[in-house]
């Protein structure tokens, strides 16, 4: 266990996509690290945008070296008892332990820093940020900018040959400005496959 004088606490930068949650978390990182605390950070190995595997991307380029992880228990097993800063980045692509591992950190005095997409495309909750954000004793929820009005964007957008995707699709699935866009909630879309088909069948055409 961690000796520390202070409890430990987590905190969550959660957001729409493009909002700035990565870089918020690599500046909380490297602040951490000019006090001379002793860090790890870790991410999802599903995101191997921008800079591969390795390291936590931004999407205006900034890079930090972080340790790809494919479960929660990875990211228990690999903390040094050293540590006394846990960063998780992409905690969307994590299983629902990670409520339960970043609960053990905190209480073992640790700072847990943990960024992650709160909604998933359809703007439904998004793996386990619900509970973490239920949990955490900070928060901090950023926005985009809308690109179709301008407004203050809070859902992901889905894209597929630059249409709306239908609510069918995966949960699941990385990309970028390719697939994605921010919106604010009047201007996102999410059609359904079934009920577009049913109106091409009856001849008719969807608002």
């Amino acid at each position: 266990m961690i000796q520390d004088h202070r409890d430990g606490w987590i905190e969550v930068i959660t957001g729409v996509m493009f909002s700035g949650k990565s870089e918020e978390l690599m500046r909380r990182v490297r602040r951490a690290m000019i006090a001379r605390k002793q860090v790890q950070v870790f991410k999802s190995h599903l995101d191997d945008r921008y800079g591969g595997l390795g390291q936590i991307s931004s999407h205006d380029g900034q890079e930090i070296p972080a340790l790809p992880v494919s479960a929660s228990r990875d990211i228990a097993e690999r903390v040094a008892t050293d540590t006394q800063v846990v960063a998780i980045d992409e905690a969307q692509f994590l299983d629902t332990g990670i409520v339960s591992v970043t609960n053990s950190l905190a209480d073992e005095g640790r700072r847990v820093i943990v960024a992650g997409t709160d909604m998933d495309f359809r703007g439904e909750p998004f793996g386990p940020l619900g509970p973490l954000l239920a949990v955490a004793e900070k928060i901090d929820k950023l926005h985009a900018i809308c690109v179709v009005c301008g407004e203050l964007a809070t859902r992901n957008q889905r894209l597929i040959d630059g249409q709306p995707a239908p609510a069918e699709g995966p949960t699941i699935q990385v990309g970028g400005l390719e697939s994605y866009e921010a919106r604010c909630r009047r201007c996102h879309d999410v059609p359904s496959a079934v009920d577009d088909q049913m109106q091409l069948i009856s001849g008719g055409r969807r608002p």
